[in-house]
């Protein structure tokens, strides 16, 4: 696994939200076979009221040039580089010249050169923004280098050019874009994946300390830490899977979870060598009683992961997975591991074993007990009260789905964007094809009209830029055709159509520079309206798509065009709908599989439901905290309630188990043995939910703002169910009294709790003789 573990390798590709049925990827993926990708813009700009000066003006044509020689570039466009339209009264035809024909050395030139560029209405609120004095440089990346490894060094060397550049002219510049945002993302993960594993093993360290203050404890807990992460590293390359920001969490997840299995298992050993004194017998006792109980905690937490195999989201699949193996691999190390290493070392001191006379932990569980067997309709009070709260508080969620979503607020990434989204409309691609189903169709004047009027009405919303399309063209043209007057930038009249077209160069299936290539098919028949829109998220899309659509409708017959609405963001907005709504089934299906589990293990419907309700009204009350608070519901929150449910069923099973064996024990004798079930279980529970909220704390310190709600929402849904589990569920176990406990409940399909007195007589037998032997 650590050979093949060492080939891992970041995801740098868009990973699509949608199955690859879906009508909106279908038309998606049409228009990018037909007009390229939309999505390989980097944007540079800057706010510079000296721009216009003429060393100013050479260095941010320097910075151009210096960027367009970067392999993976393709093209650079700024002020530097637009180029001008001169009518040519011998060829009837427009000339493309450049505005800048050679560096300027006189302020007078670049004087010049401002005055010819704020006169061609094409460039503004493209090239620049007049109102805000802001200046836009736009970077067309190489298409087959976007999406991987090489990205790293296209942008490191951009970045490198824009930092020099701000440095020895002392202005604030901006970078933003979609391939810049998911290269900045994909490296805060390659640097929070070593940070999570660092903090949570220094977490597992101290919290193993704090409990057994032994060297061997920590040391044997780590190993078997590495190895885990070890496998989960093999296994990512032997699926083929890449890390993305889900599966970039996983070493940490896992540390977490095997410190939980460590202390659940060293914790009975301690507690069996206590009652005899013999390090074997208690090694074989650890697995022969608690092997089974350990093998269905992990499985339902397997199993909360695995839910997510069940989606149709190819992240989140992998997510499931590599998580769900990984968690089973994790337990068959620690139940086999752990019992070798301990099996070769000293017997643990007296020192070791004075955490199972913790004062603390054991006042607290007197006092829970007392709790409940004097005052059950205490708890059953807050228990209430938490869950009217909880349904307010559900009621008041929102959800989100900017593609910036998990950036925290002053996070540089998400500031540059703002900047781009109050200066040029946005930068997130947001596309309109229009298919006239006839060959030169795209030219008929009516047809124009028609697009001309769907622009004005979509440019009435503030979230859109400038457009760029035939129509803009047709303004520049008759621009260009009464030598350069600015005010007459608009389209042509049908009397000007004919002369005017007639000097645009028609050829759009070459290879050399024209005006219509970019925005018309070959045959003239589909043209594409290009818009950069803010990151708006969901909700606020729906409400945009919902009014646009019916305007599309209106001003196209359906029957005789064929107008697609697409991009980078509609796209992204109807695949981030589509995912949460994944996500909520992957919550009920968890909670369908880990109820068939505990079918298994308790057979009783009536059992199933009190030991599934304590760990799912804590779900309801962490949805209530985020309604609260404001968190949205997003792809990287509403994964909480499958994995936190998962793990906090893991405590359920342990003190049911118990529970159902000192039945057995006790003939039946309920409070008895509730009680005494929770004086065994209760530690380790207290125990293990100490480290769960501990370990998943460490999301905090992410520099993402959804794992740092993933750390603080999970921690405080196992914190209540902690308090479910430790006090609402005996309490009910005593309430409901014999009511819950039947024939099936006692002889199970499975028994994971079995202690047999002649087995243990036998082992006892056996090792005393192994003893004397020796």
């Amino acid at each position: 696994m650590a050979y093949e573990g060492k080939n891992v390798k970041l995801s740098y590709e868009n990973s699509s939200l949608l199955p690859e049925k879906d009508s909106t990827r279908i038309e998606y993926l049409k228009f990018k076979n037909l007009f390229g990708e939309d999505g390989n813009v980097i944007v540079i700009g800057t706010i510079n009221p000296e721009l216009f000066k003429l060393d100013q003006f050479n260095a941010w044509t320097e910075l151009g040039d210096n960027i367009r020689k970067v392999d993976g570039v393709l093209e650079v466009l700024n002020i530097s580089r637009a180029i001008n339209l001169v009518k040519n009264e011998e060829t009837h035809q427009f000339s493309i010249v450049p505005v800048v024909n050679q560096k300027p050395t006189t302020q007078a030139e670049v004087d010049s050169l401002k005055n010819t560029i704020h006169k061609l209405k094409f460039y503004e609120g493209l090239l620049y923004n007049s109102k805000t004095n802001a200046t836009l440089m736009t970077v067309t990346l190489d298409k087959k280098k976007i999406n991987d490894i090489s990205r790293i060094a296209i942008i490191k060397s951009i970045s490198e050019a824009v930092n020099a550049y701000k440095t020895k002219n002392n202005v604030e510049i901006h970078c933003s874009g979609m391939p810049y945002i998911r290269t900045v993302t994909m490296q805060k993960v390659k640097h929070e994946l070593f940070l999570f594993v660092i903090i949570s093993i220094f977490v597992a360290t101290f919290i193993m300390f704090l409990f057994f203050k032994s060297i061997r404890v920590i040391l044997s807990s780590l190993l078997i830490v590495g190895v885990s992460i070890v496998w989960v590293m093999g296994t990512l390359v032997l699926f083929g899977y890449k890390i993305t920001i889900l599966t970039g969490v996983i070493p940490s997840l896992i540390v977490i979870i095997v410190i939980e299995n460590c202390i659940y298992i060293l914790n009975k050993y301690h507690w069996e060598y206590r009652s005899h004194g013999n390090k074997m017998r208690a090694l074989s006792q650890v697995i022969h009683r608690i092997g089974f109980a350990s093998l269905m905690t992990n499985a339902a937490t397997a199993l909360g992961f695995a839910a997510f195999i069940l989606v149709p989201n190819q992240m989140l699949r992998e997510f499931g997975i590599i998580t769900s193996i990984n968690i089973m691999v994790l337990y068959v190390l620690t139940i086999t591991l752990l019992p070798i290493i301990f099996s070769l070392v000293d017997p643990p001191t007296p020192k070791h074993l004075k955490h199972l006379d913790n004062n603390f932990f054991g006042a607290v569980l007197d006092k829970i007990i007392y709790l409940i067997s004097h005052r059950r309709n205490l708890i059953y009070s807050i228990a209430g009260g938490l869950i009217v709260v909880g349904f307010i508080g559900l009621s008041m969620m929102k959800t989100s789905g900017k593609i910036v979503d998990d950036f925290r607020s002053d996070d540089p990434t998400l500031l540059d964007l703002k900047f781009f989204e109050s200066n040029f409309g946005g930068v997130m691609p947001f596309e309109i094809s229009v298919d006239t189903k006839k060959r030169n169709g795209i030219l008929v004047y009516s047809t124009i009209q028609k697009i001309d009027k769907l622009q004005n009405a979509i440019n009435e919303h503030p979230e859109f830029s400038k457009p760029l399309s035939l129509i803009e063209v047709f303004k520049f043209a008759r621009q260009a055709y009464y030598n350069g007057d600015s005010s007459k930038y608009t389209l042509p009249s049908s009397m000007e159509k004919n002369f005017i077209f007639g000097y645009i160069p028609q050829n759009v299936s070459g290879n050399g520079n024209n005006l219509l290539k970019s925005f018309i098919d070959s045959t003239k028949q589909i043209t594409r309206i290009s818009y950069q829109m803010a990151d708006v998220g969901t909700n606020h899309m729906d409400s945009l798509m919902a009014n646009i659509l019916p305007q599309v409708d209106s001003i196209f017959d359906r029957s005789k065009f064929d107008v697609t609405v697409t991009g980078n963001s509609v796209v992204y907005a109807k695949g981030t709908n589509f995912l949460i709504r994944n996500l909520f089934e992957s919550v009920i299906i968890a909670i369908i599989l880990i109820s068939i589990l505990m079918a298994f293990l308790f057979v009783s419907f009536r059992m199933i439901l009190v030991s599934m309700v304590p760990n799912i009204i804590p779900l309801v009350i962490t949805a209530a905290i985020m309604g609260f608070a404001g968190i949205p519901i997003k792809p990287s929150t509403i994964i909480v309630f499958s994995i936190a449910l998962g793990i906090s069923v893991d405590n359920a099973i342990q003190y049911l188990s118990r529970y159902r064996h000192e039945l057995k024990a006790n003939n039946g004798a309920i409070k008895l043995s509730a009680l005494n079930a929770l004086r065994e279980a209760g530690f380790s529970m207290i125990y293990t939910s100490i480290v769960l909220v501990l370990g998943f704390s460490v999301f905090m310190v992410s520099e993402f703002g959804g794992t740092q709600a993933l750390g603080v929402l999970i921690s405080t849904t196992l914190l209540i169910a902690m308090f479910f589990n430790i006090m609402v569920l005996p309490s009910l176990l005593l309430t409901l009294d014999k009511r819950l406990v039947s024939k099936a409940f006692t002889e199970p399909i499975i028994e994971i709790y079995e202690e047999n007195e002649a087995e243990d007589n036998e082992l006892a037998a056996e090792f005393t003789q192994d003893d004397e032997t020796k």
